[in-house]
């Protein structure tokens, strides 16, 4: 194997031989999925269009999709089957790209997350928007709290 060398003369191996050496000769390339999600089933046809648009994008970019996972479950909290398990393909380098409609639809965790959407904003019109997501996550959390009142009221920590 030739090795190369950097400008003070010490040797180096790019990641292909590297693999070669390793035998990996044929590394497999990650899924490309789009991922919608709408907060109740309610909402049923926002989840249509979200698939739809991401279909329309890819397609005009030439991209080749290999799973479309559509989730119905709240962006307040956790409880999502089809987010864990793409989640869990993440982390274990199954997915190389993700296409959402919305930046609050995942979160990044080492995959390329392209945010698919036709609004544009000047960076102080994009740090309010970011303001008034975070305010309304907590304003709905509090909201959220209605349901625990009477336990609230007998909690004298509270």
């Amino acid at each position: 194997m030739i090795a190369y060398r950097n400008p003070k003369g010490r040797r180096f191996y790019t990641q292909k031989q590297y693999d070669v050496y390793m035998g990996e000769t044929k590394k497999e390339r990650g899924k490309t999925v789009l991922y919608a999600r709408v907060s109740n089933r309610n909402q049923k046809d926002d989840l249509k269009k979200q698939v739809d648009f991401l279909r329309q994008f890819v397609n005009a970019n030439g991209v080749i999709v290999d799973e479309v996972i559509e989730d119905v479950g709240s962006g307040l909290n956790y409880k999502r089957k089809k987010w864990h398990q793409v989640l869990d393909d993440v982390m274990d380098g199954k997915v190389s790209t993700i296409y959402v409609t919305h930046k609050d639809r995942f979160i990044r965790f080492g995959t390329e997350i392209v945010v698919v959407n036709n609004e544009s904003f000047s960076p102080q019109e994009e740090m309010i928007q970011d303001l008034i997501a975070i305010i309304h996550v907590f304003s709905c959390r509090i909201y959220g709290l209605r349901k625990y009142k009477k336990n609230i009221k007998e909690d004298d920590e509270l």
